[in-house]
This record gives C-alpha cells, structure tokens and sequence, in this order.
C-alpha cells in the first residue's frame, strides 16, 4: 500500500459503483435515495452525461434554510456544476488539494468523458492513514532486523 496511489488504485478496491439520479427528480427523492444507500452525494445524470452533484450540503443550503419544499424542487434548481472531477491517474495528494481548494467532499472520476467512479474524501483521508500505517510498520520491522 502505498501513499502516493492513484485514485484508479482506490476505486479498484472500493467499487466503481456510483449511485446517481435525473436532474429532473425532486430534491426529495433525491435525499430519499442518499439516506437509502447512506451516502452523503449523488451524481446528476442525463443520457449518461455528467451535470453536476448534488449532495447534503446542497439540500441544507439551498432548500432547507431557504424555505424551499424538498417536494417541488427540482434537483437542476440547486446542483453543485460546474463539475469538479479527476481521472483514474491523480493521486491521492493531487484529488485531496482538488477537494479543498473547490471546498467539495466528493469527487466524480472521469476517464475521458466517462465516469468510472466516485470519491469522497472520507475515502482519500482512510486510504491516507491506512498507507501510512503500514509504512510505519515496515519501517518498525526494518528497525528490528526482521
């Protein structure tokens, strides 16, 4: 395991599944899929094209706390586009300053026009300390001679 990993290296462990849902929806049924699959974001998806994300903090921001109903809304009204993703080759280092330099959670993962997955930092920050355990317990065995 290696800290300077790609993103396609995560992905191939994690799980190419994405979960999206039409710009048309209501926000929601939106949240209701987000709650059923516990996930903090989905994709927005037309004719296997990527609009947008739409995630919680949209619904908090954007609906809740502007007196919106959830019912009515269409997902279009409130996603996050333009569209911050990556590819499978970005490191994890590169996709974490991606993510907080755009101040997103979740990252769309793009091979040319298609999407091959989804990270969230959640993701980046647990495969971050799992690669740095082991690299501390490699340098441990060094140390002892084994």
């Amino acid at each position: 395991m290696s800290i300077s990993a790609t993103v396609g290296t995560i992905l191939n462990l994690k799980g190419h599944e994405v979960y999206s849902i039409s710009p048309d929806a209501t926000v929601f049924e939106a949240i209701q899929l987000m709650a059923d699959k516990n996930i903090g974001a989905l994709l927005v998806t037309s004719e296997d094209r990527l609009l947008g994300v739409i995630s919680e903090r949209d619904y908090t921001r954007k609906v809740a706390l502007k007196g919106r109903s959830s019912r009515e809304t269409k997902v279009r009204e409130i996603i996050s586009s333009p569209v911050v993703s990556a590819t499978p080759d970005h490191s994890v280092e590169e996709c974490m300053r991606l993510m907080t330099s755009h101040r997103v959670r979740h990252l769309p993962v793009l091979h040319g026009e298609k999407l091959v997955g989804i990270v969230s930092i959640g993701d980046l920050v647990n495969w971050t300390i799992s690669a740095q355990d082991a690299a501390i317990e490699q340098l441990k065995s060094y140390i002892a001679g084994l």
